[in-house]
């Protein structure tokens, strides 16, 4: 029984002992920064070379319909019936609204027989000019006589033209009765409903008809990024149709299908923010996109002979970015380094400090010092190491696990 006890108590351990180197290598291995040692003085290092990186980048977005007219009566009266509900889709030229009409088309029938009685009367003195000039050319009336039927009639043509416009008003406004729709869209909400009395002076429209067939988007940037983009000169037009096609990224975090064009820039800068409006238009075959809704520009660049580097083979001091680059007497120096604002939060996109073929340390950077000599070993070398430490733990070979 002694024997037994004493055979577990050596296995326990043995396992504790294991655990507990297990727990110092995740450790090392967890400091992101540190990165893990494998020796005394070997660090990793990467010769970095250039290369073109697709990135890009977003900017709050706002969905207008390419029209949103407001639909407004243009005629007084009660709202009789409503043609279409809220949010449907209609042509243009469609019933919204229906007005009563019965005031107005009263004034129809009236314009109507105003301008026959003004026809009868253009007849009767048409017939008294021919009868007045007959008797003129007779000399058996004055010229006074004459030119007074001629000057009747023209009044009486007169009389005519005004009867038909009246005609004319009153017929548009009994068409005005229904109030139809200015263009293709969508229906927004209605603030007026069967039995409220409007007027052309009402506050609220009617409604808003919003063309959304095709979206504009905008967004702004600022003016130092719009300067790149067009710092290539050339008409607008030109640079308009030189600038990448846009995504746009909807509220629900999913990318919309199909692919944004900017066709229109402020030609004034916002000097309270330092930004200028931009328009991109995106198809809407699907109705998908309503106006008034929000999202993100997706603004794609294209970077050439730029240095991609990890995040953590830097060290920031004072907001500025420092890597260790290998000397060829095996000590590094500490480089400063300039680095774009664009990231996938892993890489940093180096615009100055280094050039291609330059070695740098890309593990254990916070040990560092300027001057200090290392033992470079390359990624594979590293990863390797790792592995074997990785299998000499798992085996039980703890003098060769860490050696």
């Amino acid at each position: 029984m002694d024997k037994q006890m004493l055979r577990t108590t050596i296995t326990q351990l043995r396992q504790i002992a294991l655990f507990a180197v297990g727990v110092s290598l995740l450790t090392a291995c967890g400091n992101s920064q540190g990165g893990m040692k494998l020796g005394d003085n070997e660090y990793a290092v990467l010769t970095v070379s250039s290369t073109t990186s697709d990135q890009s980048t977003s900017y709050p977005a706002t969905i207008r319909g390419t029209q949103d007219i407001e639909v407004r009566p243009q005629v007084s009266g009660f709202i009789v019936k409503l043609c279409v509900d809220e949010g449907a889709t209609v042509r243009k030229g469609q019933a919204l609204f229906q007005i009563d009409p019965t005031q107005y088309a009263a004034a129809v029938g009236q314009a109507k027989a105003a301008v026959e009685m003004a026809k009868a009367n253009v007849s009767t003195l048409t017939l008294t000019e021919k009868n007045k000039k007959a008797l003129f050319d007779q000399k058996i009336i004055s010229d006074f006589e004459y030119q007074t039927a001629i000057n009747q009639l023209m009044s009486a043509k007169a009389s005519l033209a005004q009867a038909e416009a009246s005609l004319v008003s009153a017929s548009q406004n009994l068409s005005f009765c229904t109030v139809t729709s200015p263009s293709n869209g969508v229906v927004g909400t209605f603030p007026y409903r069967i039995g409220s009395l409007v007027s052309p002076s009402v506050a609220q429209p009617l409604t808003t008809v919003s063309e959304i067939g095709d979206v504009y988007v905008y967004f702004s940037m600022t003016e130092k990024e719009l300067l790149g983009l067009t710092k290539a000169g050339g008409t607008l037009k030109e640079q308009l149709e030189k600038m990448p096609a846009v995504q746009l990224q909807l509220s629900d975090g999913s990318l919309y299908h199909a692919e944004g064009k900017i066709d229109a820039v402020s030609g004034v800068i916002d000097q309270s923010t330092g930004s200028v409006s931009m328009r991109a238009i995106f198809p809407n075959d699907k109705n998908i996109l309503r106006s008034g809704g929000t999202g993100n520009i997706v603004f794609p660049y294209t970077m050439d002979n730029i240095i991609m580097i990890p995040q953590a083979a830097t060290v920031e001091i004072q907001d500025k970015k420092f890597v260790f680059v290998l000397q060829s007497d095996n000590t590094v120096k500490n480089t400063e380094i300039r680095v774009s604002n664009l990231d996938d939060g892993k890489s940093y996109l180096v615009t100055n400090g280094l050039k291609s073929g330059d070695k740098i340390v890309i593990e254990g950077v916070q040990k560092l010092k300027d001057g200090q000599a290392i033992e470079p070993i390359t990624p594979e070398q590293q990863k390797a190491k790792y592995d074997q430490a990785l299998k000499d733990q798992h085996d039980g070979n703890l003098k060769t696990a860490f050696n």
